[in-house]
């Protein structure tokens, strides 16, 4: 039997990279996965795609009220859709702030507000939100990234502390640098693509980028009965970036 026999499972983000791999590692351990995405013909086979942008409340509330009329349950919800920022305090825009907030922090608040009725509900669920390293310590020019990411964090403990007794868990992955699509989307904005990636290596003190499939494991950990004692708390897989 495996660990996700039967459960139901929303994935934002599902269609590339941390929640790809999340969508594709689900369906192996027998959970029914819906995946939200701007594209949702991206997600995995097997995988029920939603047309889903996080920024829209009556998109998220009708992608989960979906979730709930065809399954009558929702499981485990893994808040994995984000933006990424590349810019310092001086540089970023208040609409680049604003955009960032909007997908990282507000985007998570909103699909866990409408989760969250139909889990005490059932009498149980788990949240797993992808924050990051950079919400844990300070990167050069993330200025809105880092804030957005700690901020997921901070939300992530109150939903637990909140929440704590009703069967319901709300913790957080914390991944390094992946080899992601969206890294190389970051790799491509550089003057040398060839010389940022291997700048990029050399500051993982574990000496190489992480992997889309590595964070995803960590993610399946939390939502799992293996994971039952653990609430409001972030892993960190960042290959030890957090520990320098």
């Amino acid at each position: 039997m495996s660990r996700f026999d039967g459960k139901v499972v929303l994935i934002t983000g599902a269609a590339s990279g941390i929640g790809f791999e999340m969508a594709k590692q689900f369906r192996a351990e027998g959970a029914i996965v819906y995946g939200g995405d701007l594209n949702p013909a991206g997600v995995p086979d097997g995988t029920t795609g939603l047309a889903l942008d996080v920024t829209d409340e009556g998109a998220i509330k009708a992608a989960i009220d979906r979730v709930i009329a065809d399954q009558g349950r929702l499981d485990v919800l893994c808040n994995n859709a984000g933006l990424s920022s590349i810019t310092s305090a001086i540089d970023c825009t208040a609409d680049e702030w604003d955009r960032v907030f909007a997908v990282n922090a507000r985007g998570v608040f909103l699909c866990t507000k409408y989760a969250l009725p139909h889990m005490l509900a059932q009498g149980g669920g788990s949240i797993v939100n992808t924050a990051s390293v950079a919400g844990m310590v300070g990167l050069k020019d993330r200025a809105a990234y880092c804030a957005s990411k700690g901020a997921v964090i901070a939300f992530t403990k109150q939903v637990a502390i909140q929440y704590a007794g009703t069967g319901i868990r709300s913790n957080c992955i914390c991944p390094g640098t992946v080899d992601s699509p969206w890294v190389a989307r970051l790799l491509e904005q550089a003057a040398d693509p060839i010389a940022a990636r291997a700048e990029l290596v050399g500051r993982q003190p574990i000496g190489r980028l992480g992997q889309s499939a590595e964070i995803a494991t960590a993610a399946l950990y939390l939502a799992s009965d293996d994971a039952g004692y653990i609430t409001g708390t972030e892993l960190v897989i960042d290959g030890g970036i957090a520990a320098g």
